[in-house]
């Protein structure tokens, strides 16, 4: 049924199950790639105006996670919370240290590898950044190190953006379309803020505008927010929603995660809970990558599969409305001039979505250099070979994934700061909320059952137990919705009689507390919650 997601190694074809399953899914798509869509960007030079053509290194290589952010926002010192090691060529400081673009990798051995290297090595995704020439090689490294959590993906630090003109001239190097290029194939791109510094300069403006349609990836991450209060912290979460609605133009308000990361003690613990929670969100979501490697490199594909055939109907309706003889240059003038208008002649013609469309004004500006008389016409068979793959190919390989990781092992990032979020006292959640009194021989009610008692003699127990009518009227006045009180109840009443005696209202009167705390309710009773008279006979059903 998938013969045609292509052979690898002398013409042996992959297992579809167990761990072979990236492989599986990399050579599809490497074989859709190069069979259906690289012939239409090869006819309508494609790779000219948008994107270099793909390698096998772009379909190999591990997830990638791209830091950027102004100056001393704590990029790299957020690279070094990550590994809980130095890595070559760090630098940290107030100033402006990080001036190259580093690309942290896995390596058996620690070392650097400078840009011009590296972008000759076919086992690396880079070779394409070499049309950025020397002033920017000149910024470039890998550096390698043995890190567990470089086992499962890369981390990009760029360098720190400054304010003013000057500076983005000063560079040598476009360093928008290089950002660009990297949002292209990362697999998560996390744009840091400093709490005291929130202002977007002009070239971190267009730095963030260079990630569009490529919103899915961006996650922003508000760091040092320990260095100020709750009320301060307030403010300037909104400052800093208020200015990035200024330049994300989307309908959606991005995921911000708020704390402090590095290994140094909190200045303000007022917000310690709240940093925790975060930094778990923010774990999970970094540690997911691998799992979710194979359908964004599918999403990406497809992306770029729409993108190529959009830019297809352009050039060949360009080269349809060129004169054969006299007037090109004229005519050409006045294409590029009714770009916006021919935009929207294709998109009633071909049933098109107007944000499959490149950037109306970096298109004229590409299109100024070209010879219009040298581009194709269109041909339908290509059109219709990248058709099918999105309408059958695409489709087969996506209920592959989804088959197969259902069969497959959980795949996470570990090592470094990732281990200390797992296990142990240190663990996220770990003593609070239902948890509480888990490693504890006392059961944890206890200590607040006198009051609880008190309560329940007051609803007038008939041979030790109340009724459901009863303990409804003392619960409804927490004010949780039903939904939540009826969850209580069935946790509470152990031996399912419809009553309650003393030690199960004072469960549920536990599980109310726990839930107006802010925490989450089991889905069963923990062991070490069920009430001690009804232990033995709880586990026995059990």
């Amino acid at each position: 049924m998938f013969s045609w997601l292509g052979k690898q190694g002398g013409g042996r074809e992959r297992g579809v199950g167990g761990t072979d399953l990236v492989q599986t899914v990399t050579g599809g798509l490497r074989d859709l790639y190069l069979r259906k869509l690289l012939p239409l960007e090869e006819h309508y030079r494609f790779h000219e105006f948008h994107s270099p053509a793909l390698e096998e290194a772009d379909f190999e290589n591990k997830p990638m996670v791209l830091l950027v952010g102004q100056y001393s926002t704590g990029k790299t010192t957020f690279i070094r919370y990550l590994l809980e090691q130095d890595f070559p060529g760090m630098r940290i400081g107030p100033e402006p240290t990080t001036d190259s673009f580093i690309a942290v990798m896995y390596g058996d051995s620690e070392g650097s590898i400078p840009g011009n290297a590296l972008v000759v090595d076919p086992k690396k995704p880079f070779r394409k950044l070499s049309r950025f020439g020397n002033a920017f090689l000149n910024r470039f490294m890998c550096s390698q190190l043995p890190n567990q959590v470089l086992k499962s993906i890369s981390i990009i630090d760029s360098p720190g953006i400054l304010s003013g003109e000057k500076q983005r001239i000063s560079r040598g190097y476009d360093f928008c379309q290089v950002l660009q290029w990297f949002a292209e194939r990362v697999d998560r791109i996390i744009l840091l803020f400093d709490a005291h510094k929130l202002d977007i300069s002009d070239e971190f403006s267009e730095a963030i505008k260079s990630f569009r349609g490529q919103d899915d990836k961006i996650r922003v991450v508000l760091n040092k927010a320990d260095q100020v209060d709750t009320q301060q912290l307030m403010r300037v979460y909104g400052a800093l929603m208020w200015s990035l609605g200024k330049v994300i133009d989307t309908p959606e308000v991005l995921r911000v995660y708020i704390g402090s990361f590095w290994a140094h003690p909190l200045r303000n613990t007022e917000n310690r809970r709240l940093f925790e929670a975060e930094a778990q969100d923010l774990f999970k979501d970094i540690q997911s990558l691998p799992q979710k490697a194979a359908v964004r490199k599918l999403n990406d594909l497809i992306k770029r599969a729409r993108l190529a055939k959009v830019h297809a109907y352009i050039i060949s309706y360009l080269k349809k409305e060129m004169p054969s003889v006299f007037g090109k240059e004229n005519k050409k003038k006045e294409l590029i001039n009714r770009l916006p208008e021919i935009y929207l002649q294709l998109q009633r013609e071909y049933h098109i979505s107007a944000g499959d469309f490149p950037e109306v004004k970096k298109m004229q500006e590409q299109l100024e250099t070209c010879d219009f008389t040298k581009f194709h016409s269109l041909k339908p068979k290509l059109i219709e070979a990248v058709d099918n793959m999105l309408a059958n190919k695409i489709a087969s390989l996506m209920n592959l994934i989804r088959q197969e990781e259902s069969n497959m092992p959980t795949e996470i990032v570990q090592g470094g700061a990732f281990d200390g979020t797992m296990a142990g006292p240190f663990g996220h959640g770990y003593g609070e909320g239902a948890k509480e009194g888990a490693d504890e021989d006392e059961w944890v009610v206890a200590k607040d059952k006198p009051a609880y008692d008190e309560i329940f003699y007051t609803l007038s127990p008939i041979n030790g137990k109340i009724s459901g009518i009863s303990a409804k009227k003392e619960m409804v006045t927490s004010k949780l919705p039903n939904s939540v009180l009826g969850k209580i109840w069935k946790l509470s009443d152990c031996d399912g009689d419809g009553m309650l005696d003393d030690e199960e209202f004072a469960l549920a009167k536990h599980l109310i507390k726990i839930k107006l705390d802010g925490y989450e309710l089991p889905s069963t009773l923990p062991a070490h919650l069920v009430p001690p008279s009804h232990r033995k006979p709880f586990q026995t059903a059990e």
